[in-house]
């Protein structure tokens, strides 16, 4: 028959969470084989030895939920930390703690079971990476649909036309895709074409050069310019004059422009072959 020791060892061995008791020194006195297999560390070495030294967890540098249980006599349940195992690998835990008394209701110790959540940690991430691209995230089977061909548009150098209405987070996912892509290290260039005044529209998509109308001095880079080597997002297209919508057409059909005043036709921006430039337009 084995010793009401070895019969409580059993009991503990039997269960699949991590789970040790300390007395009042915070010496570890019992040590289950989940525990063992959680921490990398035997029973022989941790039993005696105090659970700090034992666990090198954060939870013992940040807040250790076993002694607020033994201050406050108020268990702890399925709190978060992360245990150091014996080859310094961070395992993410689920903690409950609770006090041990005996049988004259006198406190004598503490009880602590923990939880390994790296599958569950690592289904989280693999659920977050089917759910998300960049920073958006949605659990929505329409989105997911399309998160997974942004990345395929994200490598191409071709023009992208992003559709929805006011609000819905379209230059979210232009900054999304640009992010994604071989100019990410390049500047992304918002410009509400809405916002822009009609008489200004062309210069200031453009640039212009010096002399180019009255008060022109000195030439002045437009939104594409300062897009080089990154992208360009040009929102609310269909507010802009029809005229220069037609200028538009024909900057996506031939990939140049022309700044105004301008006897040269500007072209290395829109060499999509050699990656300097991204352009993403809404109808």
């Amino acid at each position: 028959m084995p010793s009401a020791a070895e019969h409580q060892q059993i009991i503990l061995d039997s269960i699949t969470d991590g789970v040790f008791t300390v007395d009042l020194e915070w010496r570890i006195s019992s040590y289950n084989k989940a525990a063992e297999r959680i921490t990398g560390i035997s029973r022989e070495k941790a039993v005696g030895r105090l659970c700090s030294d034992v666990l090198g967890a954060d939870l013992c540098r940040n807040g250790c939920a076993l002694r607020q249980t033994l201050r406050t006599g108020i268990p702890v349940r399925n709190k978060s930390f992360y245990v150091i195992r014996a080859d310094n690998k961070r395992i993410p835990i689920s903690v409950t703690c609770n006090i041990i008394k005996d049988s004259e209701g006198k406190i004598i110790g503490g009880v602590e079971t923990f939880r390994d959540l790296s599958l569950v940690q690592e289904l989280r991430k693999e659920l977050l990476k089917k759910h998300s691209f960049g920073d958006i995230i949605s659990k929505n089977v329409a989105m997911a649909n399309i998160f997974s061909i942004l990345p395929q548009i994200a490598e191409s150098d071709s023009t992208v036309m992003i559709q929805g209405a006011s609000g819905t987070g379209k230059e979210l996912f232009a900054r999304a895709i640009h992010n994604s892509s071989t100019r990410r290290s390049g500047p992304f260039v918002a410009v509400n074409c809405g916002a822009l005044p009609e008489t200004l529209c062309e210069s200031e998509l453009f640039g212009y050069k010096a002399g180019a109308f009255t008060d022109a001095r000195k030439d002045k880079p437009g939104r594409f310019a300062m897009a080089q080597n990154g992208t360009i997002f040009l929102d609310e297209i269909g507010d802009i004059s029809p005229a220069v919508q037609v200028r538009l057409l024909r900057v996506l059909e031939s990939r140049v422009y022309e700044p105004l005043g301008s006897t040269l036709r500007i072209t290395r921006i829109f060499f999509w072959t050699q990656g300097f430039a991204q352009c993403i337009f809404r109808s």
